[in-house]
């Protein structure tokens, strides 16, 4: 008859089979891990090249609205003189008949 076989053999060869799978699943996600960090990275650049091409639209909004205020008509002292004409004209009227 033969010797059972030893089991501390058995338990090594497991111990060394589950040592390999650990490594294979650390592996793994290390790299998924090294693909979200590139990710963020390349996330990061474009938010702050995104940031950059708002702010200079925004200056040229900024500025092109300036200009259309400097050369717009003042329709409130308009408005107040004519209303100003109006009660002149008024006041001549009354007093001419």
């Amino acid at each position: 008859m033969t010797a059972p076989p030893d089991p501390t053999v058995n338990v090594a060869v497991e111990l060394a089979q589950l040592r390999g799978e650990i490594n294979t699943g650390l592996e793994s996600i290390k790299g998924i891990l090294n693909v979200l960090v590139e990710r963020t990275t390349r996330t990061d650049a474009d938010l702050r090249q995104l940031k950059a091409d708002m702010e200079k639209e925004m200056d040229e909004l900024r500025t092109e609205v300036n200009e259309l205020k400097k050369g717009r008509w003042p329709l409130a002292q308009i408005g107040a003189l004519v209303a100003v004409g109006g009660l002149v004209a008024a006041v001549i009227a009354l007093f001419l008949n």
